[in-house]
């Protein structure tokens, strides 16, 4: 698959992941953010502000593409983002489950590659 392909997944799924959680925000001062950058290929979803008196701010999603697959850096949801991109089509071998140390990738039924 395409580089290109690649980004529009990954923008599709966190930009739903994005929304969903924007309505379930009740506070004027926490929100869900979305980082696209699709020159170094980094992408982002956090969360920024207060709940009550205390400052929040946390990565919930962070993925790279990297020598043409997708390498996802931290994944804080529970359905695993690597399971929607591939209902989405992309390879599992095109999936780096880069929060997994090198050597245990070859038995996450996902990607493996040298740690970059």
């Amino acid at each position: 698959m395409a580089v290109e392909q690649y980004r529009q997944y990954i923008r599709h799924l966190l930009s739903e992941r994005q929304k969903r959680a924007s309505m379930q925000q009740n506070a004027q001062e926490y929100e869900v953010q979305t980082i696209f950058d699709d020159q170094q290929d980094h992408y982002q979803l956090l969360y920024v502000g207060w709940r009550g008196n205390k400052r929040d701010f946390g990565c919930i999603l962070h993925l790279d593409i990297k020598s043409g697959k997708i390498w996802i850096q931290h994944d804080g949801t529970e359905e695993g983002i690597a399971n929607r991109l591939v209902e989405m089509g992309v390879p599992k071998q095109d999936i780096i489950l880069a929060f997994h140390e090198p050597y245990v990738r070859q038995f996450t039924g996902f990607g493996t590659s040298e740690a970059l």
